[in-house]
Formats: C-alpha cells, structure tokens, sequence
C-alpha cells in the first residue's frame, strides 16, 4: 500500500480535493485542521474473480486459491491511500514530496 500525498494551499483546498477523490469512491479515514487522510478499497477485477471461478468449477479446484489470493491483495495491499495536507515538511523537518492527482486516480482506477 503506497501512500500518496495531495498538497493542499488552504482549507478550502483540502475540502475542494476531498470533494473530488469522494466522487471518485474515495472514504474519509482521518481529518484534521490541516490534513485529511482517504482511502479506496479496492476489491479486485470482477472479469478476473469470475474467470478463476469459473476455472476451479471446470478445471482444478486451486484456482479458488488463487482468486482468494488476488481478492486479498487487491483488498490490502492495492487499496490506494491519500494525505491531503497543508503542510510542506514532515515531522523530521525534510521536505514532503507530493503526487499528483492523476496518479491518485490511475492507482484508484487501475485493473491489476
């Protein structure tokens, strides 16, 4: 699971940005006054869950196996998660290294 992170001007930003990744199935985890923290689950491709499905009814029972595999790591390890702040330096005093929404989206909406 990557974390991306959104830069964000102001408040007003943070709820215009937060608006946008809601329209796009994203969830509030966290908020606070200078950040918000979303995520999408991601539940895998229904055309490669019902093509494993269909294996393992015809030809060998392990494909269930490997559907529950592919569901599990589209589930945990795939689900994008987004960090829109306000704040231009971690807490370590490095400066944050921003994403851009674009590829928020492509990771949101990607097949595999």
């Amino acid at each position: 699971m990557k974390l991306f992170i959104l830069r964000a001007d102001n408040s007003n930003d943070l709820t215009k940005i937060s608006e946008e990744l809601s329209e796009n199935k994203f969830k509030t985890v966290e908020s606070g006054d200078k950040f918000i923290l979303m995520k999408k689950r991601r539940y895998g491709n229904l055309l490669i869950q019902a093509v494993c499905l269909i294996l393992a009814l015809t030809v060998a029972m392990p494909f269930i196996f490997v559907n529950v595999v592919y569901f599990a790591y589209s589930y945990l390890w795939a689900s994008p998660h987004v960090l829109i702040t306000t704040e231009k330096v971690d807490e370590d005093g490095q400066k944050l290294e921003f994403d851009s929404m674009d590829d928020v989206l492509d990771k949101a909406n990607a097949i595999l």
